[in-house]
C-alpha cells in the first residue's frame, strides 16, 4: 500500500480509535459503522494533516479507504515553494552598507 494509505490507517487507529485489525484496503468507512458526519470530520483532520484540499462531501460512507488515500494524493498539498534567496545588503557609492 501507499504511504498515504498508511498514514490515513494510522490517523484513524490514533485519532479515531479504530481498530486495526478491522481496517483493509478493501474496508469502507460503513464497514467501520461511520456515518457522512464522522467523515465530514476526517476530512477535515485530513486537511489540516496532509493539506489536502477536499471538499466535505469528497468521500461518501460507502467509499473504501484506498479510495480517499486515492484522493488525498490527487489533491494533496502542492510541493512547498523554494525558500527565497535573501537580498544583498545595499551598498552605497561610498562603499557603507546600508
Amino acid at each position: 500500500m501507499s504511504a498515504t494509505y498508511d498514514r490515513l490507517v494510522g490517523l484513524l487507529v490514533d485519532r479515531f480509535e479504530v481498530d486495526r485489525a478491522e481496517i483493509g484496503p478493501d474496508t469502507t468507512f460503513e464497514d467501520l459503522d461511520m456515518d457522512s458526519l464522522f467523515l465530514v470530520e476526517l476530512l477535515l483532520v485530513i486537511q489540516a494533516e496532509f493539506g489536502a484540499d477536499l471538499a466535505e462531501d469528497a468521500a461518501s460512507p460507502g467509499d473504501p479507504i484506498t479510495a480517499v488515500a486515492d484522493l488525498i494524493d490527487r489533491h494533496g498539498a502542492a510541493a512547498p515553494a523554494a525558500a527565497p534567496v535573501p537580498a544583498a545588503p545595499a551598498v552605497s557609492a561610498t562603499g557603507e552598507r546600508a
